[in-house]
């Protein structure tokens, strides 16, 4: 742990020194999936799914709402600082995406989507499916503006992070009859597990080499979760938090088969699930007070419109904060997992 620690350092050290002389470790960062990662493409959906009013986004530092589900930064965001970019990703739906904005990368998350298609739809929400044609027209306008030589060295040396699979869970397979009565869990996860092969399959056959996947967090362990799953508990549910270890070990399982299948792919698998799960467990070891209840509202179930400038009881310094929204974490929160998704990723931008 000492080394890593050690390794995190020089990297942190030689990003700040390349972000100061504008030259990032890799030509850019794109990112597809869910609200984990979503910083604004909703804004411009009819969706209800949305973040892009108070109090989000209120220690962000414009001090205004994004888009992000999220008080501050997103563990993204902080990835691009850690990777020397001097600005993030754009939201592709966004007015930002526009000429050389592109060139560095781009955001196509949108929230409440997931491997499962008709997750998204349930939300009105990008499917992922939707995302990958978003990508290409990307690609398209990447390579109108440097070339195509240019533009391939950019999709190959840039990293391309894919956060999916919670929204499948907990907003479809869970409280959805049709779902949970024709699979189990078990079968669930084959069917996002299949998804999720196909798209690196198809990422990969568009000059993509370099991906990032997240694990599914804790989920047993959100507070909107313990909420409407734990039966008056104030507890982790258990059976959740099951179903999420089993999807991860799947997930590492398939990466390695995609691995070995795809010539030159570095695929790495971010484990969020344990990080994430340390901080709830032990948040006075990790400077936090509160970890069972969110920041937002009554802590309980508040995400999304739900969260709002009315919700009462709406903590005033949300860093003590493991969770920001019932689904979400905090900024604190996020830039510590942003830190250990820097650990775990150092083969990507090697």
């Amino acid at each position: 742990m000492g080394f890593l620690r050690c390794v995190l350092g020089v990297i942190l050290v030689v990003s700040l020194v390349l972000s100061v002389l504008g030259d990032p470790l890799v030509p850019a960062l794109c990112i597809l999936g869910d609200s984990v990662v979503d910083v604004g493409n909703n804004n411009n959906l009819q969706t209800l799914i949305k973040a892009n009013f108070p109090p989000y986004g209120r220690d962000f530092f414009t001090h205004k709402p994004t888009g992000r589900f999220c008080n501050g930064k997103l563990a993204t965001d902080f990835t691009a600082e850690y990777l020397g970019f001097t600005s993030y990703p754009p939201a592709y739906l966004s007015q930002e995406a526009r000429g050389k904005n592109i060139l560095n990368g781009v955001n196509f998350a949108s929230a409440a989507s997931g491997y499962f298609d008709r997750t998204a739809q349930l939300y009105r929400a990008v499917t992922l499916t939707q995302q990958l044609s978003y990508y290409k027209e990307w690609q398209s306008k990447v390579v109108s503006l440097v070339g195509k030589d240019k533009a391939n060295a950019i999709f190959s040396g840039g990293i391309h992070l894919v956060s999916a699979g919670s929204s499948d869970f907990i907003q479809n397979y869970y409280i959805n009859p049709m779902l949970n009565r024709a699979y189990s869990p078990d079968q669930f996860s084959d069917i996002l597990l299949k998804s999720y092969y196909t798209l690196v399959q198809n990422m990969y056959d568009l000059g993509v080499r370099r991906i990032g996947v997240t694990t599914l967090p804790p989920t047993g362990c959100l507070p909107a979760a313990i909420t409407l799953f734990g039966s008056g508990s104030n507890q982790c549910v258990s059976r959740l938090n099951q179903d999420a270890v089993s999807f991860n070990n799947k997930l590492n399982n398939t990466s390695r088969n995609l691995k070995s299948t795809l010539p030159g792919l570095k695929l790495v698998v971010f484990d969020i699930y344990n990080p994430l799960l340390e901080l709830i467990s032990k948040p006075t070891d990790n400077g936090f007070f509160e970890s069972r209840r969110a920041c937002c509202g009554t802590g309980t179930i508040e995400t999304s419109f739900l969260c709002n400038a009315r919700s009462v009881g709406t903590c005033s310094n949300a860093t003590q904060y493991v969770f920001w929204d019932g689904f979400h974490p905090s900024e604190s929160a996020n830039e510590k997992l942003a830190q250990s998704l820097l650990e775990q990723g150092f083969d990507l931008i090697s």
